[in-house]
């Protein structure tokens, strides 16, 4: 046991006797221990005796002024610190270091997922929107001072901040959903929000973080770039893309314009569709740059990529290189049966997918195309073949018909198009959506006897789609000057039903337009005499197969569907005028006299029944609630957005100061921005 302690150093100590159990320690060194408030601390270890024998080992104790007795706690501890040495001794030299491993690291694998389940319970976290900075402004602000790294997300509902809890909502007294309180703020759910008040929103990413945008509606406004003019881009059609419509069945290989089946799935030709189609790349063919066209044969080979070698001519198949009389240069005449593999030639494009050549079959025959595309297995060909066939898929064959092809004509297809209308073959009104794209062009493959020149690529052919769009409108125009739409259109209820044949208004003013700029660059006569012809319609009431109408017994209005009792569409109205407008200033004072005339009956019936199509929060698409006495016909956001186009494109031909106020009034409408209330 301890005694009463003798000074050393006029400081209490206490003695203990340990044994170096295992191995000696050769240097003395110091050594310490806590207990409490006192610091128990060896003086000097010195080395043990042989054996391990015990030695004694000096230890002091600093506690209060010197010379005070140490406590008989400490005396016990350092007595105890003998067995407590042993015991560790014994534990480090049986314990297995690996399994020790393994604990600590099971140990740390619960802890944290504890942690993670603990902090997922106590809050929720959002990121927080980034305020929109427009470009000018970030580039000034990179002058002015060095970039500033992003903030990091406050975490709501940690730190005594404010925290959300769930609440019932009532809505209207007639369901109950589910939303968050946050101190005096109520939040409802954005998938409710957004079907409730028919609004829009998605979570973006900027700089790492994410931001959700709000959108009164979904649809935008064109700026009006220069003053409208017959000659010029038409309206936004710049980005219209009228072929990959789900409502287009596919592009004729016959007439080379799409086939429609908004209303029939057996598909029809409407006038409205194709000179959309036409229109969209005349105005495309003004905006974008010039294509890159890839030749890749010409029989005059000083123009061609590849010579006649070039061309893989089977056993049986023929080739040779002759002058064409019909058009004055040497083309390539070729022989192969059905049979064979057929004439081909390698092409090997992988950017461009726009085939044109120009044709002439002596005989039932084919242009096939072998395409590499994005899905896995054999390649996939397109066939067009001499036939009235449209269209048909059938393992990875896509087949059109071309027609006979007897004469020389030139061949343009959309590569694209043709193999996605095809994989994409449904019975229904829509195209099946398709995810399949070209990867590269082949080869070019000829079956049958011919003629064939100038095989190219390029990226676009749009005056070549602006030109078949136009021709079949001169085709196809009846001696009453229109375009007859051969398929039951029923507006809706209380409308009688518009039997196979009726005209449309805003067919022909679109026709119309089309006409006269393929006129305009081509001084074609034909052109301007269908386009003037179409001006017939206008003036024969719809009860008598015309399109015109008239509002309240004053104002003529030319109907887009000629139903009964009249509906007073209203984008169908101003496209018709828009028509009117082209070919009286195409066609000159004298020529162009009647189409002037209507076109200015037209403005005035519009200037004084724009304020019937606005309903304060937006506009209404006809006048069937005026008409029928039913509910209104809201325009939907991107009907709504062509009135606004429509009306600033006129605002340019005509400065009425009606246009202007309501273009002001109808875009505010977008924003959600309200006409007054009482």
């Amino acid at each position: 046991m301890c005694t009463k302690p003798a000074l050393i150093d006029a400081r209490p100590k206490c003695c203990l006797s340990l044994c170096g159990l295992g191995s000696c320690e050769t240097s003395a060194r110091p050594y310490s221990v806590m207990i409490g408030n006192q610091a128990v601390i060896s003086r000097s270890l010195k080395p043990c005796a042989a054996g391990g024998k015990k030695q004694r080992i000096k230890l002091w104790a600093a506690y209060g002024e010197g010379g005070r007795d140490v406590d008989p706690a400490v005396c016990f501890f350092v007595k105890d610190l003998k067995r407590q040495v042993v015991i560790m001794r014994c534990l480090a030299a049986r314990v297995n270091y690996k399994t020790l491993i393994v604990i600590c690291a099971l140990f740390t694998l619960i802890t944290v997922l504890l942690w993670n389940r603990c902090s997922s319970d106590i809050s929720i976290r959002f990121l927080p929107r980034a305020a929109f900075v427009s470009p000018s402004a970030k580039i000034s602000s990179s002058q002015q001072q060095p970039p500033q790294p992003p903030e990091p997300p406050p975490v709501v509902g940690v730190g005594g901040g404010l925290k959300y809890e769930e609440i019932d909502c009532l809505i209207n007294d007639d369901s109950t959903i589910k939303g968050r309180r946050e101190g005096g703020e109520v939040y409802l759910p954005f998938s409710w929000v957004e079907k409730y008040f028919e609004v829009y929103g998605k979570v973006v990413q900027y700089d790492g973080y994410d931001r959700f945008e709000f959108q009164h509606s979904y649809s935008k406004v064109y700026a009006q770039r220069e003053p409208y003019h017959p000659e010029g881009v038409f309206m936004s059609f710049e980005g219209y893309n009228v072929e990959v419509r789900d409502r287009v069945k596919c592009i004729s290989g016959v007439e080379g314009v799409p086939l429609s089946t908004q209303w029939g799935p057996q598909g029809y030709f409407y006038a409205i569709q194709i000179s959309q189609y036409g229109l969209s790349h005349y105005s495309k063919n003004l905006t974008e740059r010039a294509p890159h066209v890839e030749v890749y044969d010409t029989a005059e080979e000083k123009d061609s990529r590849v010579s006649a070698a070039s061309w893989a001519v089977p056993k049986g198949c023929s080739l040779s290189r002759v002058y064409d009389k019909t058009k004055s240069t040497s083309v390539r005449q070729f022989s192969a049966a059905e049979s064979s593999e057929g004439v081909s030639l390698p092409l090997g494009n992988s950017k461009d997918f726009i085939l044109s050549l120009d044709l002439k079959f002596t005989s039932n025959g084919s242009v096939s195309v072998v395409l590499e595309t994005t899905e896995k297995g054999p390649p996939y060909t397109i066939h067009y073949v001499t036939s009235t066939q449209l269209i048909a898929f059938k393992d990875r064959d896509v087949t059109y018909g071309i027609g006979p092809r007897s004469s020389w004509s030139t061949l343009t297809r959309d590569l694209l198009t043709d193999l996605r209308k095809g994989v994409g073959l449904s019975n229904t009104k829509a195209v099946k959506a398709t995810k399949i794209l070209p990867r590269r062009v082949v080869r070019l493959v000829l079956h049958g006897r011919g003629l064939v020149d100038n095989v190219t690529i390029s990226t676009t052919a749009h005056m070549a789609a602006f030109f078949s769009a136009s021709d079949w409108l001169v085709r196809n125009q009846d001696e009453r000057g229109g375009w007859p739409i051969m398929v039951t259109r029923k507006l809706g209820e209380g409308f009688r039903p518009l039997e196979p044949g009726w005209y449309s208004a805003m067919a022909q003013g679109q026709a119309m337009s089309t006409l006269v700029r393929a006129y305009l660059l081509t001084k074609n006569q034909a052109y301007l005499n269908a386009a003037l012809k179409a001006v017939g319609p206008y003036k024969v009431p719809s009860a008598q197969h015309g399109v015109k109408a008239v509002f309240m017994n004053k104002y003529d209005w030319y109907e887009e569907y000629p139903t009964t009792p009249s509906s007073f569409v209203l984008n169908g109205f101003i496209y018709s005028l828009l028509g009117l407008y082209d070919v009286a200033e195409t066609a000159g004072e004298i020529l162009g006299r009647e189409a002037g005339q209507l076109f200015s009956r037209g403005m005035e019936s519009l200037k004084a029944m724009l304020p019937l199509f606005d309903t304060g929060s937006g506009s209404i698409y006809d006048l069937r609630h005026f008409m029928l006495g039913s509910a209104p016909n809201l325009a939907r956001w991107d009907y709504h957005t062509t009135h606004i186009n429509q009306l600033q494109l006129l605002a340019s031909i005509d400065n009425a100061p009606v246009f202007r106020d309501v273009v002001k009034r109808w875009k505010n409408y977008l924003k959600g921005i309200r006409a007054k209330h009482n």
